[in-house]
């Protein structure tokens, strides 16, 4: 159990929590907002499932690439000046994006507006670390996660119920109007405190750095390879909803990010779960829910696929909350903020590479091989877990 240190500054969660889950929800509406009308620009621009997901792709993995020199970054300048700076101009450049007068500008666009979204995704774990001491950010990382994935589900709602009366440049617009009204609020919310800037002092020698990397193999797993299964899993859903026999609307198959609100649910219980159950425990758990979740998505009616998605939805956000957490809480202070920028690395680089990887497997062989694929990255991420623990013990 992780004791909050009394060196360690402790401020109110309420206003910590609106500013963060704020600026949660206008970034990562932003950055998966494409994704519900990918049929629509591919249509649009004469692509293939896997050319177009790389409207995804392309911004996640630019996220992962900007993480860890934004972490860097904000330990000089401060945390919260880089969130900041990366919910305005991320909202900026979602107002611009429907602009692109082609796909490759398109992707451009999207890579920069990948870079900017890193400077929360990458900050915000170390930030709450700060704000609220160690022995309350297991819940405050299950929030501040809950929040990401209400930005994720309205997001992706949004942009799918706009595509129809206003097509898809339209729907984008929508979004980003919605996310730069986040993004003032949470630039005039986001607490200062005395640590904001502060510049944690270098570990020397080896030793400190070696501990950080080998203790979090498991988490850093985790969040490569179960992120990598949602986002293909996600990526395609619009694809195959969209496709005879099942044949929606975009707003009708966009009803499936329904879904994460079970995300919502999961990723704030999961502090409970993890300490009732112990981390490991409830980590494999997760990954086994998401598993029978994905599972479930392969039947062809569509009640079930539903089912399936809220199901595989909710043990994928309990599984982030865990591993996140654990992150955050086994790096020493000195280390929080380059430990966070790892996980979040792995976490996007999953995103990106597993995102793309699943559409082309749709596209090429179908449904049913893509939940094989995918379900094999979340047992293999399970294991992860259990060798790690198997080690732990042994040592």
């Amino acid at each position: 159990m992780v004791v909050l240190q009394a060196s360690e500054p402790v401020v109110g969660t309420r206003r910590v929590s609106a500013a963060v889950a704020a600026a949660g929800l206008s970034s990562f509406a932003l950055l998966y907002a494409p994704q519900p009308v990918l049929p629509q620009l591919a249509a649009a621009y004469g692509l293939d499932p896997g050319s177009a997901s790389l409207a995804i792709g392309v911004a996640t993995a630019s996220l992962a690439v900007a993480v860890l020199p934004l972490a860097w970054l904000a330990g000089v300048a401060g945390r919260r000046r880089v969130i900041v700076w990366s919910v305005v101009v991320s909202a900026v450049i979602g107002l611009l994006l429907p602009l692109a007068p082609s796909f490759p500008v398109f992707l451009v666009m999207r890579g920069v507006q990948g870079v900017a979204i890193a400077g929360f995704a990458g900050v915000a774990a170390a930030y709450l670390a700060d704000q609220v001491g160690t022995g309350r950010l297991a819940g405050a990382v299950g929030a501040m996660i809950a929040g990401n994935s209400v930005g994720g589900m309205l997001g992706r709602l949004g942009a799918g119920f706009a595509a129809d009366p206003l097509g898809w440049h339209g729907a984008l617009v929508a979004v980003a109007g919605v996310a730069l009204v986040c993004a003032l609020f949470t630039v005039a919310t986001l607490p200062r405190t005395t640590t904001d800037g502060h510049r944690a002092p270098a570990r020397k020698g080896r030793g400190g750095g070696v501990r950080v990397g080998f203790g979090l193999v498991a988490p850093f797993a985790v969040g490569a390879l179960a992120m990598g299964a949602f986002v293909a899993l996600y990526n395609a859903a619009g694809f195959r909803l969209a496709a005879p026999p099942i044949a929606l609307s975009p707003a009708a198959a966009s009803l499936v990010f329904l879904s994460y609100a079970m995300g919502t649910a999961s990723s704030a219980a999961a502090g409970r779960l993890a300490t009732r159950l112990g981390r490991t425990p409830a980590l494999v758990a997760a990954l086994v829910v998401t598993v029978a979740g994905s599972a479930l998505t392969a039947h062809p009616s569509l009640p079930v696929i539903a089912l399936g998605f809220a199901v595989l939805t909710a043990g994928f956000f309990a599984a982030h909350a865990i591993a996140n957490a654990w992150v955050t809480a086994d790096a020493p202070p000195p280390a929080r903020g380059r430990a966070a920028g790892v996980y979040t690395l792995c976490y996007y680089l999953g995103s990106g590479a597993g995102g793309t990887a699943g559409a082309v497997v749709y596209g090429h062989a179908g449904w049913t091989w893509l939940v094989v694929m995918t379900s094999a990255w979340l047992l293999l991420a399970a294991l992860a877990v259990l060798v790690t623990r198997r080690k732990h013990l042994a040592s």
